[in-house]
């Protein structure tokens, strides 16, 4: 059998699961501080181990030297959404970028399957190795939260037996899947007022943030008993739960501290 340099092998992987996550992270960023939403619920990388290349090399007979052609997920990763429709929104994106080629991608929604949408893609971007350049296979999933609940028990399940699952154990995560399907359904049925709220909350996030910081500049500015006025203000308009008043409590504020800058 041939010896493998694991740690040359795999470095550029690493690298690659390092800048997919920085790219879909600022994505993600970008979208929240323009006050878009964001169809992008979380991001995570990994890279398969040597145990589990062998693991899978073995099972679809790839020999040692053809690794790097025939195994595609050596990287991966995951992106997760809240709604079954931000999934196309995130394929959209990727499909739009020009720093990474889709090679293959296979629909698991259309084809109603529960593990979600797995897109492999080429990223022809080379890295750095000892031996000079090279290109590699990274594999991108968007699923839902529901979906990828039940595809990590799957995936877990699949490996315990072997990928020989007891059909008791296959008929209840088929009922699984079900209802992790449902749950998406659901939940896209008010998937306007979760995102309306989830607005609402950002906006109340980053107004308190400001009044805050306000606060604190004027700390410097007023006597204590201006402050413990302010204080007490705000502390009314922060429990009374309304947009409106910390809106206005808000633009107050600007106005005082522009005031005593001045």
């Amino acid at each position: 059998m041939e010896i493998i340099n694991w740690k040359e092998l795999l470095y550029p992987y690493e690298q690659a699961v390092e800048e997919l996550l920085l790219k879909f992270k600022n994505l993600d960023k970008e979208c929240r501080h323009l006050g878009i939403y964001s169809p992008v619920d979380s991001v995570t990388g990994r890279l398969k181990t040597p145990a589990s290349i062998l693991d899978k090399a073995g099972r679809k007979h790839i020999a040692p030297e053809h690794i790097e052609e025939e195994i595609e997920d050596i990287a991966g990763i995951r992106i997760l959404c809240q709604f079954v429709e931000d999934i196309q929104k995130v394929v959209d994106m990727v499909r739009s970028r020009t720093d990474m080629t889709i090679v293959q991608e296979k629909d698991y929604i259309t084809n109603t399957k529960a593990s979600g949408y797995r897109t492999p893609l080429w990223m022809p971007r080379s890295f750095p190795t000892s031996l000079g350049p090279k290109e590699v296979f990274a594999e991108i999933q968007i699923r839902t939260n529901a979906m990828n609940f039940w595809a990590t028990a799957e995936h877990s399940l699949r490996y315990k037996y072997s990928g020989n699952i007891p059909q008791e154990l296959q008929d209840r995560l088929h009922n699984c899947a079900e209802a992790a399907f449902h749950l998406d359904q659901e939940m896209s049925t008010i998937r306007e007022e979760i995102t309306n709220a989830q607005r609402l909350n950002e906006i109340r996030r980053k107004m308190t943030s400001n009044i805050l910081d306000n606060i604190r500049k004027l700390h410097f500015m007023l006597n204590l008993e201006d402050m413990s006025a302010i204080n007490k203000e705000f502390s009314d308009v922060w429990n009374s739960n309304d947009i409106d008043k910390l809106r206005e409590f808000n633009e107050r504020l600007n106005v005082l501290v522009e005031v005593y800058r001045i």
